[in-house]
């Protein structure tokens, strides 16, 4: 609970009522290496704060090899299928536990009583929101205006802990090139 806390106070300052309440509606889940813990059509029901682990966001297809990795968390970050979460309404992609990965986790209806009932919920909420947002954006500007050199040694900069516990496959995804294309960048490096 104590990186939870770190986290969020970083945002604000959250009394001691507000916490409680907060912390009463937390699970800890448990998903073992390689556990897909949300799936294709199903529907997002929890919002996750990352203490240890490494999750991978995928659209699957048919043949494994042509599947899009298009995001990862680690520890110290919120993961969902947000737009499912947000929407209540089936997710186009799935979740997926790269190593053991330890969640602290709050159900939808869960976050709505924290909202309703505490000062600081909104704001949190508020925050977190722009914070993946900002993500996003900043995936998408890369995507479009770097080479794939030039993603893959912005990766290896800002995330060097990617380059160590993922696979390959998933990095040569996530950067938008075939895992020939990825091992001809690194050959060049």
């Amino acid at each position: 609970m104590e990186q939870i806390k770190a986290y969020l106070e970083q945002i604000a300052t959250i009394s001691n009522e507000d916490w409680a309440f907060f912390t009463s509606k937390l699970q800890r889940r448990v998903i073992p290496k390689k556990t897909i813990f949300l799936k294709l059509n199903e529907i997002e029901n929890h919002i996750s704060f990352i203490e240890s682990g490494a999750v991978r966001l995928f659209i699957p297809k048919e043949d494994p090899e042509k599947e899009i990795t298009f995001g990862f968390s680690f520890e110290n970050q919120f993961i969902s299928a947000y737009d499912s979460f947000l929407t209540q309404k089936p997710s186009a992609y799935q979740l997926q536990a790269l190593t053991e990965t330890v969640l602290l986790s709050m159900t939808y209806n869960d976050l709505q009583a924290v909202y309703n009932h505490t000062q600081i919920g909104n704001l949190i909420g508020r925050l977190t929101a722009e914070r993946l947002f900002l993500l996003k954006s900043k995936r998408e500007q890369n995507l479009l205006n770097l080479t794939a050199e030039e993603r893959y040694m912005k990766l290896f900069k800002e995330r060097p802990e990617l380059l160590k516990e993922i696979p390959l496959k998933y990095i040569s995804s996530y950067i938008g090139v075939t895992a020939q294309a990825l091992s001809r960048i690194r050959k060049r490096m």
